[in-house]
């Protein structure tokens, strides 16, 4: 069941969010992070987190490089830290100060990955 889900948030698309819009409740937060395996909350609950290893430098950078592909794609861009076999990436929606449906379609996406 989790994979219809998952297919779910995979087959839509990110809304611009310009501000306007109340962030996700705790609830709907909890409902969503079932459908993004391996992402975690963070920030006190107003991010979702994830970290991905890679047996070298040029895996990571290779990985990174498709997150920001997906970034532009669906005009919505998670802060990004990696290095020598790891990537850090965190989704979070500015305009709200919070978790917007946005950020768990683009953590579907990258889960793909």
């Amino acid at each position: 069941m989790a994979d219809q889900n998952q297919c779910s948030l995979d087959g839509k698309k990110c809304v611009p969010c310009e501000g306007g819009v109340t962030a996700l409740t705790a609830d709907q937060v909890a409902a969503m992070l079932k459908e993004v395996p391996g992402w975690e909350l963070a920030n006190a609950g107003k991010a979702i987190h994830r970290k991905f290893t890679f047996k070298n430098f040029k895996q990571a950078l290779a990985f990174v490089n498709k997150v920001g592909d997906i970034a532009e794609s669906e005009g919505h861009h998670p802060d990004i830290t990696f290095g020598w076999g790891y990537a850090d990436i965190l989704l979070w929606t500015h305009a709200i100060g919070g978790l917007h449906e946005n950020d768990f379609i683009v953590a579907s996406k990258i889960n793909l990955l």
